[in-house]
């Protein structure tokens, strides 16, 4: 005998779909017996007839590879997308060197490392992006002795 009719029941009574419907091997002749909405709610008060649960979508792979990433894994050329601003935007970027090329010639500045002029201009200098790093900006004051004597 067909239980289709049943299963249909069920599923409207559980809220949820027919494939999600469960009825149990062993109670089959009584689901096949039930016609009733009554009856169906009976059996689901027996547990002949479930609700199965929901199937989610496991988050173990995503761990797994967050992991991997978080050790410098799959980051590589091949796994980027978009133009090579967008990971880093350029200002980021930019404010990044540039911060730490300011503070340093302050700090050098306020030492008597270097002169106000000599700040000036490495300040221009800078500001024009003439140095990529700190070190870069450091070996061309050393090369241009740039540094006030004795000190």
């Amino acid at each position: 005998m067909n239980i289709s009719a049943q299963k249909r029941m069920a599923a409207e009574i559980l809220k949820c779909g027919e494939n999600r419907v469960f009825l149990d091997p062993y109670f089959m002749e009584d689901i096949k017996m039930a016609i009733t909405r009554e009856d169906i709610r009976n059996l689901i008060k027996e547990g002949a007839i479930q609700k199965r649960y929901k199937k989610g979508i496991s988050k173990t792979r995503k761990i797994i590879r967050h992991e991997r990433k978080k050790k410098g894994r799959a980051r590589g050329l091949g796994k980027r997308k978009g133009p090579k601003g967008a990971r880093t935007p350029k200002k980021k970027a930019w404010m990044k060197r540039i911060r730490p090329q300011r503070r340093e010639l302050k700090k050098m500045r306020d030492r008597k490392q270097i002169t106000a002029s000599t700040y000036r201009q490495l300040y221009k200098n800078a500001k024009g992006g003439m140095f990529n790093s700190v070190a870069q900006m450091n070996r061309y004051i050393k090369e241009k002795e740039l540094m006030r004597r004795g000190r």
